[in-house]
């Protein structure tokens, strides 16, 4: 078997390493004007794939063999937090993922639906007091 398709796959697992460190996952320190310190948070997902073919020659003469193969990758960042660093107290703020169906949303909306109504019937409820 050829060396190609191990030598194809190394560089390109090296690239993907060039592309992603640690600061992709725990990203630099911004600090604000006013002292706080902001860390983004972030995971990172990886997809690699590769495949290759020696062809037998049909020239005698030839000792080399033919091939054909090919590498692909991917990578994806995905922002899940920010850490927040205020006077000595730390927090974690999460990034919320937008709802992908109907359904999803009318959870996410239960609720402050619910808060309203609460404070719906508790207005009502002071003015009989009254």
């Amino acid at each position: 078997m050829s060396q190609n398709l191990p030598n194809m796959l190394e560089n390109t697992i090296t690239k993907i390493r060039e592309m992603v460190d640690a600061n992709s996952v725990v990203g630099e320190p911004v600090v604000t004007a006013d002292g706080v310190t902001i860390i983004p948070v972030s995971k990172i997902s990886v997809g690699l794939g590769g495949g290759g073919s020696d062809f037998v020659s049909k020239n005698l003469n030839h000792h080399e063999n033919p091939f054909g193969g090919g590498v692909g990758a991917g990578v994806k960042v995905t922002p899940l937090a920010f850490i927040v660093v205020k006077e000595g107290s730390v927090r974690i703020l999460p990034i919320a993922e937008p709802a992908n169906t109907t359904a999803d949303r009318i959870v996410e909306l239960i609720p402050d639906t619910l808060d309203k109504i609460a404070s719906f019937i508790d207005s009502k409820t002071e003015k009989k007091a009254e």
